[in-house]
């Protein structure tokens, strides 16, 4: 155990805790917490640090749970896996194609640790899909005084629900049973739409296919459209210089130059956006799911992302878009879909929900335009995703959740004393004080 300093992917949230502990195994997890505990040391646990929040900065003990990244047990039958809360959905997907199964629904980065990705409500894209905490069939959380409980529908639903999405507030997971699907093959279209079609009839667009989105930046009367449907084909793996061209070199270092060129020169950037809405449309890919899901994104960036009712989606997209050309962004909006589910802090909890992403490039002004997007989220009764940029307030999301109140009793049952809170769960949770 080391102290050192933590910084997240994107360079923009550290901490320098007073131990960050790397354990082998769950018993040494279990030795660490109670030391900590005992210690008078808060506990949180980093994923692949994707978060764009602070909700892992500490200056007790950061947990990292790399080392626990083991497939611990495959039923192939009932398409249900065993897995270390450490492992990331990068490394799963392969390994888990090699026993036939594959995640239902993942979102378009993968680097994400199991736990991370499910605590935050990470998602994918699908009308009728719901996001990939939904695929826990029972999960194991570790407590401060270094006990392990196995929650799920039978054994504890207050506290399974509570489980599956809880920005870490209970607990360390350390292993997840998750549900399944049989190995599919995907084919994703991607082309340009006028932008006022997507937005006429985006329901009909929402629904056509298994997973839709669309990114649309804010001076571009065109949205690049993205459209992923299960086919019977057998998959297509490109060749690894067109791979090459298309995910890194296009979408990622060109795409970054001309986010530097509009950082540096504002005026350019009306130009920059049809530019970027031309060199991003018209591609097909046809191979295994968890290669179409997922894009490498290596440019860096901040971003908010506020789950609606979809009711809605079309006249917030619109405020939105006009924001952002008010107040100067060379990065488009992405605009997903998900499902309802029953977990209690789910975004999408309850509600059939459109979910819109605003990004502000690196070294760019990023508050006043996130603090006006949440302004316009708030008047359509938005809720956060819980890893990315938000300026709420256990006061003001309270009443967004219907289940606020039990998922309290949860982690007041679980983590009486407060030792997986931060400065974060304090602000976004409230104190159990």
């Amino acid at each position: 155990m080391t102290k050192s300093t933590w910084v997240n992917w994107a360079g923009q949230q550290s901490c320098t805790p007073a131990v960050v502990a790397a354990p082998r195994d769950v018993e040494e997890l279990a030795e660490m917490v109670t030391e900590s505990a005992a210690a008078g040391r808060t506990v949180r646990v980093a994923g692949s640090g994707h978060s764009f929040t602070d909700a892992v900065l500490t200056d007790g003990t950061l947990i990292d749970l790399s080392g626990l990244n083991k497939v611990l047990d495959v039923d192939a039958a009932n398409g249900r896996v065993r897995v270390e809360a450490g492992i990331s959905l990068h490394a799963a997907s392969p390994l888990l194609h090699d026993h036939g199964l594959a995640f239902p629904n993942l979102g378009d980065i993968d680097t994400q640790s199991l736990a991370g990705a499910t605590a935050t409500a990470t998602h994918g894209t699908g009308s009728r899909l719901r996001n990939i905490s939904a695929a826990l069939h029972s999960v194991e959380v570790l407590r401060a005084d270094g006990t392990r409980v196995e929650l799920n529908e039978q054994t504890d639903a207050e506290g399974w629900k509570a489980a599956r999405v809880s920005v870490g507030a209970l607990g360390v997971v350390t292993a997840a049973t998750l549900q399944l699907e049989p190995s599919f093959v995907l084919e994703c279209v991607e082309r340009p739409v006028p932008l006022d079609e997507v937005l006429a009839d985006i329901d009909e667009f929402a629904d056509g296919s298994a997973h839709f989105e669309f990114f649309a930046f804010p001076h571009s009367p065109t949205a690049m459209t993205k459209a992923i449907d299960r086919t019977q084909a057998p998959e297509q793996p490109r060749a690894a210089v067109s791979e090459w061209i298309n995910d890194i070199l296009i979408a990622n270092h060109v795409y970054d130059g001309m986010c530097r060129l509009g950082r540096r020169i504002p005026a350019a950037l009306p130009l920059i956006h049809r530019a970027a809405t031309l060199a991003g449309s018209n591609n097909r890919q046809v191979d295994r799911s968890y290669r179409v899901f997922s894009t490498p994104r290596l440019v860096k960036f901040n971003e908010m992302e506020y789950a609606i009712p979809r009711a809605h989606a079309a006249e917030a997209i619109r405020e939105i878009l006009a924001l952002g050309r008010r107040f100067g962004t060379p990065m488009p909006i992405e605009v997903r879909w998900v499902a309802p589910d029953d977990a209690f802090l789910s975004p999408a909890g309850g509600r059939d929900t459109c979910y819109i992403a605003v990004h502000q490039y690196q070294g760019m002004v990023w508050e006043p335009y996130f603090r006006a997007c949440e302004a316009v989220f708030d008047t359509y009764d938005g809720r956060p995703h819980w890893g990315k940029r938000h300026f709420q307030t256990a006061e003001t999301l309270r009443p967004r959740y219907p289940d606020w109140d039990r998922f309290t009793a949860v982690r007041r049952r679980f983590d009486p004393t407060g030792v997986f809170a931060n400065d974060y769960v304090h602000r976004v949770l409230g104190s159990l004080g």
